[in-house]
């Protein structure tokens, strides 16, 4: 099944790339600058194109993206440290962004004659992240049945959607993911900070699935502290 990926650079994304080299036929790589702080994760995006041999694609989304006001991922407001499980991590909400990207990302994959648009939302984002939850994912789909009636009929692909991060890593480690190949941090410093919702997230994942995590940390035990290890 030809299908197009949506792929930020991040842990996830990227194990769901080979994941879906290995069981279909990839299309392309499609990663978005939004105008996010950590706009270093899509050199991690291209990278991961060139290591599968895909082609890899940025659409520039950014002047969208400094409308979406009020994250701290898009605005001047601080990224907040701590588990995502903590209601401060609502600040790194950018409304709509997810249905932003997939209906770019369906009308991508419809002139591109892709049966499938993939993309790596998991159980670990339903808490402060609508859109990546099953209710919507599966009303997307129908929404753009709808919108492409006659021209495509195209799958979304959201083989993590119920599973935690740390199955992700346990078969990004079976697919062999170069992990070290990827940027999880809502900062965009040097390393990962170690402290931001999505490298504790990150952290814990590894420690869960039992797989030594490459990770370079400018805080690499603050996860214990926010994850009550």
């Amino acid at each position: 099944m030809k299908t197009l990926i949506i792929c930020s650079g991040g842990l996830d994304s990227v194990t769901l790339a080979y994941k879906i080299a290995k069981e279909h036929e990839l299309v392309g790589l499609i990663s978005f600058d939004y105008g996010q702080r950590h706009k270093k994760e899509l050199d991690f995006a291209r990278l991961c194109a060139e290591q599968l041999g895909t082609e890899h694609s940025i659409i520039d989304i950014s002047e969208v993206g400094r409308f979406l006001s009020g994250s701290a991922l898009t605005d001047d407001v601080a990224v907040p440290d701590g588990h995502y499980a903590e209601d401060t991590m609502k600040i790194t909400v950018v409304p709509n962004r997810n249905a932003i990207m997939l209906s770019i990302a369906y009308g991508v994959a419809s002139s591109r004659n892709a049966a499938a648009v993939a993309t790596a939302v998991h159980g670990g984002d339903h808490f402060i992240y609508p859109d990546c939850r099953p209710a919507f994912t599966q009303s997307f789909e129908i929404m753009q049945k709808h919108a492409l009636d006659g021209l495509s009929d195209i799958k979304l692909l959201t083989p993590f959607i119920d599973r935690p991060k740390s199955d992700i890593v346990a078969e990004g480690a079976k697919l062999d993911v170069p992990f070290a190949d990827t940027w999880s941090c809502y900062k965009g410093g040097d390393v990962h900070c170690g402290r931001c919702g999505t490298c504790v997230e990150r952290r814990e994942a590894f420690d869960l699935a039992g797989v030594e995590d490459p990770t370079l940390y400018e805080d690499a035990t603050f996860w214990k502290e926010a994850c009550n290890v």
